[in-house]
């Protein structure tokens, strides 16, 4: 309750801020990301010695090594980097004492490490944080594809299975784009600009904040200070978590994957109208993609890509489950490094 109150005056007396000043979308975007920065730099200053950590492997033929890691500095990627190329450029997602954990999120205590990738015996949770990762980056194309003059309004990202067929991305365009009805040269020029984040391998920095960290960055948007309050709601430690892609900052229901470089085949399929709501005219665009090293032959691809034209219904409640699917690549390659390693 208490922390339901400092939020209503946070949003408040930033609502009140915010209104008085217009910013351009660039400007909105810096200040997120500055906002992003100086919390960064706050959490990296609570380890101002370097102290270890002890980081035992749980991979399958690397069971039990032991790699001494930087308390708070040293991340689940950072450990990659004593293995081989391989587990560098495929791990995908981490599982720190048997919990998901974001590749280039610290480590702040000694624990067990699992390294997920795309070809795992069992994928469930790495193809889900796949796809909402792919949502993410449809959400930023769309922010960076209008005039500076034209408002975009992201919503929350509905959660949905793979086997939906797309992954979806809910938003209001500016009430001068209402009559607007996306060509499909208007779908091709959104794909490229995911492409191009794609090509750029952009990493996703995970931030876990105290929810006025997160509202003074989300200070120009009602809807995702509505979202903030209760995102932190439902969190045990009354946190919420920010990701930042080059210099968009974005909240997230889940744990996102590595970097942008990680998709592969990438299309923007359709944006359907949904009709009018609390925020204005609500539209889901959607697309569809394959991760890195999973390609799909033209023919199977055109047939994925029907599929993910049509509007994915998503039922209300979808976004508070826990969604698992069942796309199932094969297996990864086993890899031994030295049997004990230090940074």
């Amino acid at each position: 309750m208490a922390c339901r109150t400092v939020c209503q005056l946070l949003q408040h007396r930033l609502a009140s801020s915010a209104a008085s000043v217009r910013l351009s979308a660039a400007d909105v975007r810096g200040q997120r990301s500055a906002v992003f920065s100086r919390e960064q730099a706050r959490q990296r200053s609570l380890y101002p010695r370097t102290e270890k950590i002890e980081v035992t492997l749980q991979i399958p033929g690397l069971q039990g090594t032991l790699l001494v890691m930087n308390k708070g500095v040293s991340t689940p990627h950072s450990c990659a980097r004593h293995l081989t190329e391989w587990y560098v450029t495929s791990s995908a997602l981490a599982l720190v004492d048997g919990k998901p954990w974001p590749l280039h999120q610290p480590l702040t205590q000694s624990c067990s490490l699992s390294l997920l990738t795309f070809k795992d015996s069992d994928p469930q949770m790495v193809n889900q944080a796949y796809w909402r990762s792919c949502a993410a980056l449809l959400g930023q194309v769309l922010q960076d594809a209008f005039k500076e003059d034209f408002s975009v309004e992201l919503l929350r990202v509905p959660e949905v299975l793979v086997t939906s067929g797309a992954f979806c991305c809910d938003v209001v365009l500016d009430p001068q784009l209402d009559a607007w009805n996306p060509s499909e040269e208007s779908l091709r020029s959104l794909t490229r600009g995911a492409q191009q984040l794609i090509h750029r391998d952009l990493p996703w920095e995970p931030l876990e904040v105290a929810p006025p960290v997160a509202l003074e960055a989300f200070s120009h948007s009602r809807c995702k200070q509505e979202e903030v309050e209760e995102k932190s709601a439902q969190s045990p430690k009354g946190t919420v978590m920010l990701y930042r892609c080059g210099d968009h900052v974005l909240l997230s229901g889940g744990p996102l994957v590595a970097r942008t470089g990680l998709c592969s085949q990438y299309e923007v399929t359709a944006i359907h109208p949904l009709g009018e709501g609390e925020w204005g005219l609500h539209r889901r665009a959607q697309g569809l993609s394959l991760p890195l090293q999973q390609q799909a032959h033209h023919t199977v691809w055109r047939k994925l890509r029907s599929r993910a034209e049509k509007l994915v219904e998503v039922p209300t409640a979808s976004a508070n489950e826990a969604i698992s699917d069942t796309l199932t690549p094969p297996s990864a390659p086993e890899q031994t490094p030295p049997h004990t390693a230090q940074q």
